[in-house]
């Protein structure tokens, strides 16, 4: 990396910095978990239930098993050792609670029941096109109504005062449903395992969001102790959550590595992906909400059920923002799970939050329509000033700022608040707005610096890079201490051996790695000031180590500045004037290295952090583009603003909002997973019947960062941005869909079914 376009190393800290990982990727040479290859590996493939629900009769393996290069075909009845896990939130669990293999029950289709392992991947696939399964077919429940016959137990999760009264006497009365259908993880690398033992120890190449956590899990999963378990996922082709918790494949392969004491790699196809890894649950959303007839909310109810398996509770929590983002007296949230024969849903990109607001803030809109408002003058009446779920003040928050910079950069005032009527360039021209929100927080992480004797320096934590930049936020950090350039530091995660990281879920890595990192780096710098101070033949032994400090990666007195940087000093040179490299401090002393280790302390343990409510906040404005003489909708352009504490990386921060923004898009027209009700069946289950954006789809987009530190999270007043950039992006959609055509869509996606329906016929 050249290093002569990037900033000096005081302003390394918010700079637009490419990634150090990104000539590895761009080059081929970054290893993903199926990119490892051992001697002696061999395959595996798995073979899926082709029914929804029912029972296994028989399981017919023997022409499998006959066939050439086949050395095991996993069952239930012959996987050894395979355990549940203890059931707990913190350390992490299976993404699935139930085993594979456990049963012969079949509870979704796609449902693992068997594996086949050979000598090569093409030997599997066709032994597992031999194993014949007979079933006990039962129907399947994949409807997609969630309060159809539901007998099970709603909890209340937010309420105060007394919402129900306030609506009965409320003048003005808004009362709908929002729906958000099944939504696949599909990140571009799919997942797989490589499982290598080694007499009682395995490590596992997988592409996981959690190392460390996926450690804990494993090794309850295969009953061996915690240390015998090594856990290596170095880059990773994106999670979007999916990533989070270990799935069956990987239990699969280790269990097959075992048995046959060779090295096994597991992948899951495209079709599997569909099945067999996660989904945004669906989601069916009542949304009331009480005002006055100038705008004051009264009272808002959120009731919603969401989606689960049969055999896991997941939660969906769309009401999680909603008790906070506007000023109510009179509040309750209220969930319902409702079970159906699916695979186990997982969290994707803002989970609760994305689905939630979609929800309420489409019914925001609705109330400023009945009372004749503009939305964004409703929203800034009802603007919560503290958080009155919690009665908190907020540690940081922005939104009116989000608000007007977004109105000025779309050119809110021109906009004239009747259905069609603007128009460009012969196409109806409609906006909407959608505020967005996430919760922050500090969570725990170590790590551990070392400065080297080559003159580099080395960053290791057992975190992940998950396509976000986190490599790079370490190497920023280590730069703007130290001065040593970008190409000159070497940042080492993804690996359970390494000190303790965060898992990389909730936007909550930037802000519990950067206290970690400083406070390593710091007490690596000042041990090499006081051995630089103590070592005989240092040009600054006997002098106060407080009088020096590093620069440039070389040590220096504070009442000078090094005259020459990145240059070999002469012979003679005034070393206490120049400084001397760190390197040479470390020769002097004949040590090997400084190490030093940082942690991070959780938010929840700090006690001025426990006085405020921790949110990042945002809003989304977007533009639509309507031609209904072709029935014709285009998204044209987005602006994201967005109040996310001070930004790290501006390059990586924007991607981050680009890309949450474009998978808006494909929420809101045409993401959505079809099941077939006579065989629970993901029917679209390919990308060819899947549609997500395409380039073609993609609209203008522009982010801004308002960049206020936000100090109660950590000392760089950081926050974490990937999850709310998806946030808010489908209401101020079909916001603006329906501004251009008269059609409020309440069920995701937008159809052309819903868009004929349009009034707006004349251009």
């Amino acid at each position: 990396m050249a290093t002569d376009t990037l900033p000096h190393a005081a302003n390394i800290i918010g700079a637009a910095v490419p990634r150090i990982d990104g000539p590895f990727k761009t080059t081929g040479t970054a290893r993903y978990a199926v990119d490892h290859d051992f001697p002696n590996l061999v395959h595996a493939f798995a073979v899926q239930s082709t029914i929804g629900k029912g029972r296994i009769r028989t399981l017919d393996v023997s022409a499998a098993e006959q066939m050439p290069g086949v050395l095991l075909v996993l069952r239930h009845g012959n996987i050894q050792n395979v355990f549940r896990t203890f059931p707990r939130q913190q350390d992490g669990s299976m993404a699935e609670s139930r085993p594979p293999f456990e049963d012969e029950n079949i509870y979704y289709w796609g449902q693992y029941i068997a594996v086949v392992v050979a000598e090569t991947l093409e030997q599997a696939k066709a032994a597992a096109s031999a194993v014949h399964a007979d079933y006990e077919v039962e129907p399947p429940d994949v409807r997609t109504d969630l309060s159809v016959d539901f007998d099970g137990k709603r909890e209340s999760s937010w309420k105060r005062g007394d919402p129900d009264q306030a609506l009965a006497s409320a003048p003005v009365v808004i009362d709908q449903t929002y729906s958000t259908p099944v939504e696949t993880h599909n990140p571009m690398e799919m997942h797989g395992t490589v499982a290598v033992w080694d007499a009682d120890n395995v490590t596992l190449y997988d592409s996981s969001q959690g190392v460390v956590s996926f450690r804990t899990v494993m090794s309850e999963v295969l009953g061996v102790p915690r240390e015998n378990v090594r856990i290596i996922s170095r880059f990773v082709g994106s999670g979007f959550g999916g990533k989070l918790s270990p799935w069956p494949q990987a239990t699969l392969a280790a269990a097959a590595a075992r048995q046959l004491n060779r090295p096994v790699k597991l992948s899951v196809d495209r079709r599997m992906m569909f099945s067999n890894v996660g989904h945004r649950p669906r989601t069916q959303q009542r949304i009331r909400l009480g005002a006055t007839p100038d705008g004051k909310l009264t009272a808002i109810r959120h009731d919603f059920y969401t989606e689960t398996s049969q055999l896991d509770d997941f939660v969906e929590h769309c009401g999680e923002q909603t008790p906070f983002i506007y000023s109510c007296p009179n509040l309750e949230v209220t969930t319902a799970m409702v079970h159906r024969n699916v695979g186990a849903p997982a969290p994707m990109r803002g989970p609760g939050a994305v689905p939630g607001l979609f929800a309420l803030e489409s019914a925001i809109d609705e109330l400023a329509i009945k009372l004749k408002m503009d939305p964004l003058e409703l929203r800034y009446k009802n603007d919560a000033e503290r958080d009155e779920g919690k009665n908190l003040p907020f540690s940081s928050r922005h939104l009116k700022e989000c608000y007007q910079v977004g109105a000025e950069k779309i050119g809110w005032k021109q906009r004239t608040p009747e259905v069609g009527s603007m128009r460009r360039n012969g196409k109806v021209v409609g906006m909407g707005v959608g505020a967005a929100s996430w919760s922050a927080a500090r969570i725990p992480c170590t790590a551990s610096v070392e400065l080297c004797p080559d003159g580099r320096v080395c960053v290791r934590c057992a975190t992940q890079d998950i396509g976000t930049g986190t490599y790079t936020l370490f190497a920023q950090v280590a730069h703007a201490k130290t001065g040593v350039p970008l190409d000159r530091i070497d940042v080492f995660l993804g690996d359970s051996s390494l000190p303790d990281g965060p898992t990389s879920g909730g936007s909550m890595v930037t802000s519990a790695i950067l206290p970690a990192a400083t406070a390593a780096v710091n007490q690596a710098v000042t041990r090499l000031l006081n051995i630089a101070a103590q070592t005989p033949g240092s040009p600054f032994h006997g002098a106060p180590p407080d009088s020096l400090t590093i620069a440039d990666g070389r040590v220096i007195a504070k009442d000078q500045q090094p005259q020459v940087v990145g240059v070999a000093l002469h012979a003679g040179a005034d070393l206490t004037a120049n400084g001397l490299p760190f390197e040479e401090v470390l020769k002097l002393a004949n040590l090997s290295g400084i190490s030093a280790t940082g942690r991070t302390f959780p938010s929840f343990e700090d006690p001025k952090a426990q006085k405020y409510s921790l949110h990042s906040f945002g809003a989304h404005f977007a533009e639509v583009e309507w031609e209904p003489e072709i029935a014709h909708l285009r998204v044209s352009r987005i602006f994201s603003i967005f109040d996310c504490g001070r930004i790290i990386n501006k390059k990586a921060g924007a991607n981050q909002i680009l890309g949450a923004a474009v998978m808006g898009v494909g929420m809101s027209l045409f993401e959505e997973t079809h099941y077939d009700k006579h065989f629970g069946q993901p029917i679209n289950g390919n990308f060819a019947d899947y549609l997500v954006a395409t380039c073609a789809d993609l609209p203008d987009l522009d982010v801004t960062f308002l960049d206020y530190p936000d100090l109660i999270v950590n000392e760089y007043g950081a926050r974490g941005i990937g999850e709310i950039g998806m946030a808010g992006v489908a209401p101020a959609i079909t916001s603006a869909v329906y501004h251009a055509t008269g059609v409020r869509v309440r069920e995701l996606p937008v159809r052309i079914e819903d868009l004929l329906q349009s009034k707006v016929l004349e251009v």
